[in-house]
């Protein structure tokens, strides 16, 4: 029997110490994740990824420690979550299965897609409506006093703002059926995803199918000019929404040429 087939959720002290013991696992995995990555690209390769490298110039003074604290925080509300989606499962409200034979084997690439493009169209229309000058300065702005984002920025946001962002996931997790392990892939994905896109430096090749990969799957480059322009590019895995709704910075610049 696992700890979590033993979860208690008529005790509330039980499910703080899950929560937070939840929550280090993730900012531990989190902080490997991030430091493996730095270390691949600014140490280990540096000599080949130097001229990809977006922006030189040193971080701001407590940056870093500023978005592990706001990473932290982040953590502990992903960790919630987990545990309320957890519950969610065991009461058999969600359409996660764990037996592969109840949908095809070609169900499953399918299924991540879409779990990818529910949450990507989620996230870039409240990206925009948090860019808005009425509702940005109350939450989003703490993402943005990283301008020169880290590997660290991809996990840097007000508490309401990580809120948010999470809120989607129960909802798909009810109506989308998911094996239990794409799920567990998927949110590997994303934390890989985050941190591509905050590490400034461009990791995609350029040249060939590499194009057409770089024109749709949202990258370094890609994520670095929202922090930099700010009223583009608020797609979060993919660049559809900023094409289809005129928001892609790399358009404007195209149309200058």
């Amino acid at each position: 029997m696992t700890l979590f087939e033993e979860v208690d959720f008529n005790s509330i002290s039980f499910l703080v110490i899950l929560t937070l013991l939840i929550a280090e696992i993730i900012l531990i995995r989190y902080l490997i994740i991030s430091g493996a990555y730095h270390f691949l690209f600014y140490k280990f390769l540096k000599k080949q990824f130097n001229h990809r490298i977006l922006d030189h110039k040193p971080y701001k003074q407590n940056q870093l420690l500023k978005e592990i604290y706001w990473s932290a925080i982040s953590g502990l509300i992903f960790a919630a979550f987990g545990v309320f989606m957890y519950y969610l499962w065991t009461i058999g409200v969600t359409s996660i299965y764990t037996e592969f034979a109840e949908y095809p084997l070609w169900y499953i690439p399918i299924s991540i897609g879409l779990l990818l493009f529910i949450q990507d169209t989620y996230y870039y229309w409240i990206h925009r409506w948090m860019h808005l000058p009425s509702v940005y300065r109350y939450f989003h702005k703490i993402h943005h006093k990283s301008i020169h984002s880290s590997v660290l920025t991809s996990f840097s946001f007000h508490p309401l703002e990580t809120f948010l962002q999470i809120l989607i996931l129960p909802v798909i997790i009810i109506f989308l059926p998911l094996h239990l392990y794409t799920l567990i892939f998927t949110l590997l994905l994303m934390t890989l995803s985050a941190t591509i896109n905050h590490a400034g430096v461009e990791i995609y090749p350029k040249g060939g199918v590499w194009d057409i990969f770089s024109k749709w799957v949202i990258g370094a480059t890609h994520h670095d000019h929202h922090h930099r322009k700010f009223n583009y590019n608020y797609g979060l895995y993919f660049t559809f929404w900023d094409i289809w709704m005129h928001t892609e910075y790399e358009e404007k610049k195209e149309k200058k040429i």
